[in-house]
């Protein structure tokens, strides 16, 4: 399949701040009550069912994380540098370069996929094929956690961010049901769905999905 071109804004917006990014973003100990404990629900879930895949995993903050709550998991992401940064933290860890639309990983490979604050740069013209994928790779039963922003419908356009360096990528801030909509016609039980609203500085509301691929 032809690369997405909204991949090639992704990927050279994520290796320009990788390193602010790093400096800048907080480790998963240091994230509110109810992330933490979504991320630790997902690791009781999935550890059990085989290897897991942090899809655009960053610098391996939230991969190591997981591995620490006794997740088998790897980390996957688009940005080279990004990759680059995780495996010089977590040097124990696995870190590929990939991306969501199209997966280097066999069909049932997975007991689970988390997508923390990354399926928001897909165009919503290409979620399915991103969800699609997800169902792919999830062996049945598998378990996965979409975390991100939400909105109604916002497309936003920054020019620059992470210690004013230029990006280029977008953001499209769909609402809580189109997102479980999605999620279902791509063949995945959405099962909790919680919806944080913008405290401590947030800007924007969050949400996050648990769902599973029928057996």
């Amino acid at each position: 399949m032809t690369e997405p071109s909204y991949l090639a804004a992704v990927r050279e917006s994520y290796d320009t701040v990788a390193a602010e990014y790093v400096r800048r973003v907080k480790e998963p100990a240091e994230l509110d009550p109810v992330s933490r404990a979504m991320l630790a629900a997902f690791a009781e879930l999935a550890a059990p069912l085989g290897p897991v895949a942090d899809l655009g995993c960053g610098p391996g903050k939230v991969t190591a994380h997981l591995a620490a709550l006794g997740v088998p998991v790897f980390g996957v992401d688009v940005s080279p540098r990004m990759i680059e940064l995780a495996r010089t933290a977590y040097p124990e860890l696995r870190f590929t370069v990939g991306s969501m639309t199209a997966l280097d990983i066999a069909d049932g490979e997975l007991g689970g996929i988390l997508a923390y604050y990354t399926s928001h740069h897909t165009p919503p013209r290409w979620l399915p094929t991103v969800f699609a994928e997800f169902q792919r790779t999830l062996a049945p039963g598998g378990r996965l956690m979409l975390a991100g922003h939400i909105g109604n419908g916002e497309h936003l356009r920054p020019t620059r961010a992470y210690g004013d360096h230029p990006v280029s990528y977008e953001s499209h801030l769909l609402p809580p049901d189109r997102i479980t909509e999605l999620l279902d016609q791509a063949g995945l039980v959405v099962t909790t769905r919680v919806v944080q609203e913008p405290e401590g500085g947030a800007k924007r509301r969050a949400g996050t999905f648990l769902a599973y691929r029928p057996e």
